[in-house]
């Protein structure tokens, strides 16, 4: 039986990566920061009982690091920040320190002690920033180019000795057990609006949180070093997604409505120059994500389904279940 690590075990990629590798019959020691969610996260699943321990690797020693690393087969890192926080200007510093230097140390310690394989969470920003250089995703966007820089320096640091993969990944849907779902803010603009709900015509990649595990121990177990795995299962409309949302909070289908870039330009241009003046910085500037929201931002699943071992499911099913625990959530 291999042993393996989870950092971020008890987040939602985590939970669900841990628990697809305990299916697996991995050993599996979960990492993460306190406090822990619920009680008994594990304690369903058969097999041998998952080590779950509190910490912040950041903070750990390199003989601390290396002890914890030591006889482990392969490690998920499904740690670090997205863009939703809107850090001090330049916004790529924050996320160089939060996401990118963490990566590359924990990657070398691994490969020092001897980790085979390590398994990077990442964005599909990353992938849009190589297929649409017109969106500086790569140049003037922190986010989108420290994941990119993310992924260049475990690659460089498992060279020759530890296979290293990313998963690029896209909108998520999902539960878990003492976590209100990401999708919060989504439902709140929308309760917050009187009178029409206006989208982009765009469309975004969409997998459930149980194809993101398949996908990530399919990555440990087939992946190819430098591998960069952009997963998709639906092609989800933003205004499909929002008309979701708002059927499940009564409100009539017809209050969503598309409307063209250039209309959504000139409100992000005043948005980017306010948060500027705060000396705030988005990791994607309001304008650049509007024109991004403009397009088909969707992978082909084929390219990694059958690669990673990734089951086709009702994404929309999960979906509206992910809404519904939401609102449930909130009346609670």
């Amino acid at each position: 039986m291999l042993d393996v690590l989870v950092v971020g075990g008890t987040g939602l990629l985590g939970y669900h990566t841990t628990r697809e590798l305990v299916r697996r019959g991995y050993r599996v020691t979960s990492l993460s920061l306190p406090p822990v969610p619920a009680d008994g996260l594990f304690d369903d699943l058969g097999g041998e009982p998952v080590v779950e321990l509190l910490g912040d690797i950041t903070e750990m020693s390199d003989g601390e690091l290396a002890n914890l690393l030591a006889g482990k087969h392969a490690v998920f890192y499904a740690a670090g920040a997205d863009e939703r926080v809107v850090p001090d200007a330049p916004s790529a510093h924050y996320f160089y320190n939060a996401n990118v230097r963490p990566t590359q140390r924990v990657a070398r310690a691994a490969r020092r002690v001897g980790v085979e394989r390590f398994v990077l969470y990442g964005s599909y920003t990353a992938e849009f920033g190589e297929l649409w250089p017109d969106l500086g995703y790569r140049t003037r966007n922190g986010y989108p180019r420290t994941r990119l820089a993310q992924e260049e320096v475990a690659y460089l640091e498992g060279d020759g000795a530890m296979a290293v993969m990313t998963l690029r990944l896209p909108y998520i849907f999902g539960q878990m057990p003492g976590r209100m779902p990401l999708w919060e803010m989504f439902v709140n603009r929308v309760a917050a609006t009187e009178g029409a709900v206006h989208v982009q015509r765009g469309s975004t990649s969409a997998v459930t949180v149980r194809q993101v595990a398949q996908a990530a121990v399919g990555a440990m177990e087939q992946g190819e070093h430098g591998g960069r795995y952009a997963i998709n299962d639906y092609n989800l409309s933003y205004r499909e997604l929002n008309e979701i949302i708002c059927a499940e909070l009564g409100r009539d289908v017809s209050d969503v409505v598309t409307v063209p870039l250039e209309a959504v330009l000139p409100a992000m241009e005043q948005y980017d120059a306010a948060t500027a003046a705060a000396g705030k910085e988005h990791g994607i500037r309001l304008v650049d994500a509007a024109v991004f929201q403009d397009r088909a931002a969707v992978t082909d699943p084929a390219v990694t389904q059958d690669v990673l071992g990734i089951v086709h499911e009702d994404v929309r099913a999960e979906i509206v279940a992910t809404i519904r625990t939401i609102i449930a959530l909130q009346k609670s």
